[in-house]
């Protein structure tokens, strides 16, 4: 007899990731203003496609890999 999955508790964190990849791909364009949680305010100068995007915070260009929940739209 074939086993079902483990169904997993309400709260347990295994279900962010699951919940994570039902959201849509935030897509940024280039010359947009974001925030960065570590990294501060920035302008987007280039985009990888939905891969990543190339914000310059001031202190220098850094690539941020997409999705993710630290770079918001200003």
């Amino acid at each position: 007899m074939p086993s079902s999955p483990a169904r997993q508790p309400f709260k347990s964190p295994f279900n962010v990731a699951r919940e994570a990849a039902l959201r849509p791909v935030e897509r940024f364009e280039v010359g947009e203003r974001v925030t960065h949680d570590r990294h501060g305010l920035g302008r987007v100068t280039a985009c990888d496609g939905e891969a990543a995007v190339y914000v310059d915070f001031g202190h220098g260009v850094r690539r941020v890999t997409l999705p993710t929940s630290k770079l918001h739209r200003l």
